[in-house]
């Protein structure tokens, strides 16, 4: 299994059928494991899926309707049931805080502190703590407090064989360069890490439910190697988008375009539309995004794609 991946848990909107469960889509990231959204049935999915509460490292919660939220409460009774021995932040709107408090504690349990409730607010970019990923949230455009997620690896370097060896930079003065930035070379002479190396830009996922267009979307989107995108309409019902505060899969593409997305995963699809009208949802799309696309279905894998060179 790919260390950058994401598993699709659920893909329907407001109401799940029989081939679309509620939201839910589980990243795992090298040691991290962030789970997006957990709508009903998410428990469910995530055992099919073969993972445990155990690989939750992180919760986010773009907004309280019912499908991106209300399998929550069994999601935190299962780390407390299972024991899970580090902290889980829970990111959420902090407009919905209430909202939280009464699906945290929707029924009796023995009740764990590993869960750490981290609300998000403003209109600006909320940062969330990591070591090594920088995780941030963004207000959307819906009929109720939302936030989008971007997660994204710290920009880095790629060594350059042959300056390296130009400079004869070897063994472990290859990794001194890389921690401190310069070295001496064994003829005296100082060796910058720019010299032998390049910018190598960190991976992004970016998370982008309920909403309408907006800058933030498109913000959060930005040269993301992997963007997960609401799409909840075909072009037949773009009526029903903007009162509701939703995309248009065409919209959705535009969105994509507009950000230099590497590639998209569309979801949160209606109950509306069958298997067989499936595929429109990539064609429109495609008429706005000419880059890879993704109409995901329950128990998906999609690898974060490799770094763009």
């Amino acid at each position: 299994m790919s260390a950058r991946e994401l598993t699709v848990l659920g893909t329907s909107s407001a109401v799940p059928t029989p081939r679309r469960n509620h939201n839910g889509y589980f990243l795992r990231w090298d040691t991290h494991g962030i789970l997006f959204d957990p709508g009903e049935g998410t428990q469910r999915q995530m055992r099919t899926a073969g993972l445990s509460a155990t690989d939750i490292t992180r919760i986010c919660i773009t907004h309280f309707h019912g499908d991106h939220s209300l399998g929550l409460p069994g999601i935190i009774q299962r780390i407390a049931r299972d024991q899970v021995p580090h902290p889980v932040p829970v990111a959420h709107p902090a407009a919905g805080a209430d909202h939280f408090e009464r699906l945290r504690h929707a029924t009796a349990f023995h009740d764990t502190a590993r869960i750490v409730p981290q609300p998000v607010s403003g209109d600006g970019t909320s940062l969330l703590g990591e070591d090594d990923l920088r995780i941030t949230a963004l207000p959307l455009t819906h009929s109720l407090p939302c936030y989008g997620y971007r997660i994204a690896e710290p920009d880095g370097w790629r060594m350059l064989p042959d300056r390296l060896a130009a400079h004869n930079i070897t063994g472990p003065l290859i990794g001194e360069l890389h921690r401190q930035g310069h070295v001496t070379a064994p003829d005296g002479h100082r060796v910058e890490l720019a010299d032998c190396a390049r910018p190598r830009p960190g991976q992004v996922m970016a998370f982008v439910m309920d909403t309408a267009p907006c800058p933030q979307a498109v913000e959060l989107a930005r040269g993301a190697d992997l963007l997960v995108i609401e799409s909840t309409y075909l072009d037949s019902e773009e009526h029903l988008a903007a009162p509701y505060g939703h995309l248009t899969a065409r919209q959705a593409g535009r969105i994509a375009a507009q950000a230099g997305a590497r590639s998209v995963v569309l979801t949160h699809i209606s109950e509306r539309y069958d298997a067989d009208q499936d595929p429109l949802f990539t064609a429109q799309a495609a008429q706005e995004y000419d880059g890879p696309l993704t109409l995901a279905h329950d128990l998906d894998r999609i690898p974060v794609p490799a770094r763009a060179h």
